[in-house]
């Protein structure tokens, strides 16, 4: 056989795993920029709910408080503002049904409050016009409650302020852990120990928080089984050091599971403390295609793509100076 026919049989053979290799790396790369856009999308929408919490119509509660944790949640406002900048970032600000489908893959929104937990999920009901109803509600609050040996009970706060049942006077008291402390007459031990109260303290709210998540995860796939939805949602490892972060500050908590991108699916999670987001002044902007950012003085007009706490933050996102 000649070598023409030789070559001409091997690009015959090779051609198809070539072009199969190459349109591979093609779907690849173009999933990966996918996964970068919604990684940016969910990172910025918890900021901005998690900035939401603290905007209250009555704005005399903001200030009333004599600790800086303990806000009045606005929850419903946190919720409008994450998917409103979640859609805006992902491109389907206008599209209904993309944005009902989006909704599909995001199982519960989770807000640590002052004083217990909030969960967004959805649940079945039946409405006004007595019609069974399917649609993401919030569940009631959960206290972060904690009970001793002795019969005891104390309810936890995201700072040293707590609500604790004496057993034996059978008797509800509330204050900072040392006022109340005296109010019962040292009895309950806990109390008596700051570290040890504290350390307790943080342990019951991040199992309250993981408990009610798997919980309500888990239950979310009844739902999206109904839906046609074969991805199976569960509660993903999250560090211990991000779980600490949820019992600092008042914030908001966001699971997106499943999303189908093209060869994999888009599995990630964001959480957003209201006092840290506050203090971002460095904004992130698509110009022309290129990722520059303007601190918030400059008044720079444009769709905030992110939001940042310093320059170098923005640079690491790889954000560069704009000029205007």
């Amino acid at each position: 056989m000649k070598i023409i026919n030789w070559a001409l049989v091997f690009v015959i053979i090779v051609s198809p795993i070539f072009f199969k290799n190459y349109w591979r790396g093609i779907e690849q790369e173009r999933t990966q920029e996918k996964m970068i856009l919604y990684d940016g999308a969910l990172r910025t929408a918890v900021q901005d709910a998690a900035f939401s919490l603290r905007l209250n119509e009555n704005q005399n509660m903001e200030t009333r408080y004599d600790s800086a944790k303990k806000i009045r949640a606005n929850k419903e406002r946190a919720v409008e503002a994450f998917y409103e900048t979640l859609f805006n970032n992902v491109d389907i600000r206008d599209d209904e049904i993309a944005q009902g489908v989006l909704k599909r893959y995001i199982p519960v929104l989770a807000i640590v409050d002052y004083d217990g937990l909030w969960i967004y999920t959805n649940d079945t009901f039946i409405n006004k016009e007595g019609e069974k109803e399917n649609r993401q509600v919030w569940k009631s609050k959960m206290p972060f409650s904690y009970a001793d040996n002795q019969g005891n009970s104390l309810s936890f706060t995201l700072d040293d302020y707590v609500y604790a049942y004496d057993a034996q006077q059978k008797q509800w008291f509330e204050g900072k852990r040392e006022d109340v402390a005296s109010q019962v007459n040292h009895k309950i031990s806990l109390l008596n120990d700051p570290e040890l109260f504290d350390q307790v303290r943080r342990t019951t709210i991040i199992n309250v928080v993981q408990k009610n998540l798997e919980h309500y995860i888990n239950a979310y796939n009844v739902y999206a089984r109904n839906l046609g939805i074969t991805y199976r949602f569960t509660l993903p490892r999250v560090d211990q050091e991000e779980w600490n972060n949820t019992v600092n500050d008042v914030g908001i908590l966001s699971f997106i599971q499943g999303v189908p991108v093209g060869l994999n699916f888009y599995n990630n999670y964001a959480l957003g403390g209201s006092r840290l987001v506050k203090q971002a002044v460095i904004y992130g902007y698509l110009r022309d295609g290129i990722k520059v950012y303007f601190r918030e003085s400059d008044h720079y007009s444009g769709v905030i793509v992110e939001k940042f706490s310093s320059e170098y933050e923005a640079a690491l996102a790889g954000y560069f100076p704009g000029k205007k």
